[in-house]
Order: C-alpha cells, then sequence, then structure tokens
C-alpha cells in the first residue's frame, strides 16, 4: 500500500488525541490535582483553543505533549500522535516515551513545536537570535552549518523581521518583545512541524502587536498546513483563530464544541461568565460588564464535587457539592460538565 493509500485510509484519524490525562503534583499540605481527566482531539490542519482563567492547567496540559513539565509532575494517561513516516502511519503514545530519550527529542522541535509565552525567558540571553534559532535546524533538518542558515534567515524574513541579516546577529535584548515573538515563531516554525502550540503568544504585546502576531500564525498555518493548539485567556483572539473550542476550569475540560456554537449557544455557568465579561459592540455602554466572583481555587484533595461550585449562581444544593460531575453530550460536537444539563439536575432545577 502506498503512503498516499494510508493517509487516505486514515484520514479520519485526529493528529493528536489526548486521553483520561492526569497531571498529580505531591504538596506539603496534599496532592494537587493541576489536571484531573482531559480529553481533546486535534485534527489536521485544524486550531483548537484551549481557554480559561490562570491556574486551570492549560499550561501544563500543553507542555505534557512534549514532555517538559517538572519532574514533580506525576503524569498519566495517554497522549496518542499519530505520525506519517515515508512508508507508515505511526501510532505512538508520548507518554509511553523516554522524557529525554532520543525518540521524544525526535519529535519536539521537528514535530511537534511550541511557541512559550514569554520569548524574554524561551530565548537564552548568551547567544544570538540566529544561534539559537540555527541550533533547532541543525538537530532536526541538515547539519550543514551554511544551509541551517540560509534557512533561519528566510524564516525570520517571512515573519515579518525586517533586515534579517542584521537581525540574525543580534541577542535578545536588542530585541523589542514583538520582535522576539515573532523570532520565536520563526524558531517554532523552522523544521516545518505538524503541530504548533502556541502557549498564550500574545499575553506581553499590546494590541496592535497581537493582531499582527494572529495574522502571522494564520498565514502560516494556511502555507504549511500545520494544526494548531493556541492556548489563551482571551476570546477574541478564541474567535479570530480557532475552529474548536475547550474551555477548561480547575483541570478539567467543562464544555468542548466549534466556536460557532460556545458563542452563540454556551451552556456552562463558567463559559457564559467568561462570554459576558466581554465587552460587545452592540451593547449598552453604560452597563457594567459582568465579572465572575471569586477565584479559581486550588485543586488540592477535593472531594468529588463540581469544582465552580462556590462561584455558581445556578448551582444545585445537593447535588453539585455532593457528587463529581458526569460529561453530558447535547450534540455530536457539544459536550459540556454540567449537572443543569443531566436528569438529576433538571429534576432539582425544575420540580
Amino acid at each position: 500500500m502506498t503512503l498516499k493509500a494510508v493517509i487516505d485510509s486514515q484520514s479520519e484519524l485526529p493528529l493528536l488525541s489526548v486521553q483520561d490525562l492526569k497531571i498529580r503534583i505531591q504538596m506539603d499540605n496534599g496532592e494537587m490535582r493541576a489536571v484531573d481527566g482531559v480529553d481533546f482531539d486535534i485534527k489536521k490542519g485544524k486550531t483548537l483553543g484551549l481557554v480559561g482563567e490562570s491556574g486551570c492547567g492549560k499550561s501544563l496540559t500543553s507542555r505534557a505533549i512534549i514532555s517538559i513539565n517538572p519532574k514533580e509532575c506525576e503524569t498519566s494517561g495517554k497522549i496518542v500522535y499519530h505520525s506519517t513516516s515515508e512508508k507508515e502511519l505511526h501510532e505512538l503514545n508520548l507518554l509511553s516515551l523516554d522524557t529525554k530519550g532520543k525518540q521524544i527529542r525526535s519529535i519536539r522541535g521537528r514535530k511537534i513545536a511550541m511557541i512559550f509565552q514569554e520569548p524574554m525567558t524561551a530565548f537564552s540571553p548568551m547567544y544570538t537570535i540566529g544561534n539559537q534559532i540555527m541550533e533547532s535546524i541543525l538537530i532536526h533538518r541538515t547539519k550543514d552549518k551554511k544551509e541551517a542558515k540560509k534557512i533561519a534567515l528566510e524564516m525570520l524574513s517571512k515573519v515579518g523581521i525586517s533586515d534579517e541579516v542584521k537581525r540574525f546577529d543580534q541577542y535578545p535584548h536588542e530585541f523589542s518583545g514583538g520582535m522576539r515573538q515573532r523570532a520565536m515563531i520563526s524558531m517554532a516554525l523552522s523544521c516545518n512541524p505538524e503541530l504548533l502550540i502556541a502557549d498564550e503568544p500574545t499575553t506581553a504585546l499590546d494590541v496592535t502587536i497581537q493582531a499582527q502576531v494572529m495574522e502571522l500564525m494564520k498565514g502560516l498555518q494556511k502555507e504549511f498546513g500545520m494544526a494548531i493548539l493556541l492556548v489563551t485567556h482571551d476570546l477574541g483572539i478564541i474567535a479570530e483563530m480557532c475552529d474548536e473550542v475547550a474551555v477548561m476550569y480547575l483541570g478539567k475540560i467543562v464544555e468542548q464544541s466549534t466556536v460557532g456554537e460556545i458563542f452563540k449557544n454556551p451552556k456552562h455557568p463558567y463559559t457564559k461568565g467568561l462570554l459576558n465579561s466581554m465587552p460587545k459592540l452592540a451593547g449598552n455602554r453604560n452597563k457594567r460588564l459582568e465579572s465572575i466572583e471569586g477565584t479559581v481555587p486550588m485543586p488540592i484533595d477535593m472531594p468529588p464535587m463540581c469544582g465552580f461550585y462556590d462561584r455558581c449562581k445556578d448551582r444545585i444544593e445537593g447535588v453539585c457539592n455532593k457528587q463529581a460531575v458526569p460529561k453530558t453530550r447535547i450534540s455530536d460536537n457539544h459536550m459540556v460538565r454540567c449537572f443543569l444539563y443531566t436528569k438529576e439536575g433538571e429534576e432539582r432545577t425544575y420540580v
């Protein structure tokens, strides 16, 4: 069977499938369930948004994909990656690989690349930007330094950095925030990855530069045909960039669907709260934006209950605080984790 036939026969498979991902951290006062049973698929060439407040487990989830979480993190579950070689399609559980082994290192940076939240700390201040971009190319693409430099210069130019020959020999502190982010994108894309993980890629940037970076990522995704996992707390970026969205709270996916469905027909009270906190062009200027009272609790030795219970205006006493919340399938492509949509919750609500 030819490679094309193999790919066609597996066309329904996601590029990456995260299954029952759990991350535990042992603290002095108990066990922290930082990520607690997360499931999602990333389709080839598509963008999945992972959204939620700080402390929900988004970054730990994304970093677990390429096995770069701190050693204190005890990780279980499956992260299944469908990789296409020259002759066949491989199915790999990335969590089963040695975190420092040759196999995961051949995937990390080459097949799956990552844009980190703060490029100033992601780049080493001791080496030039060009040297650091070249390092990845020399590891994964070619051993020829002249060819590696040529690729690096092409990528710097492609992401919109002018006078790339001069910039190649400059250090990170000589770049502005927007330029550092562009350089980080060029380094991530220098090996033509199948999946790009973007962890809060616009947090440290002003609004104008944010828009430029988003447009850049969309253009490069179209050119290279890669999938993107976009980690953010900004629903405006989610609406602009993503095909699907997973709303994360306290280590769990509480709602997941297409972007259009989430924005038009949100189900979970947390999702509704996030959407209501956004300013609207057609809204009443004199009306204050809604806010979600309270903060994300620490998930240490929590009893089986809804993690959003203390902050939820629609909570059901005697239900939401007494048992773990099951997943409910609203439609084929819409999942929510809330008792309001279970039989028991409906009985308590309407009786």
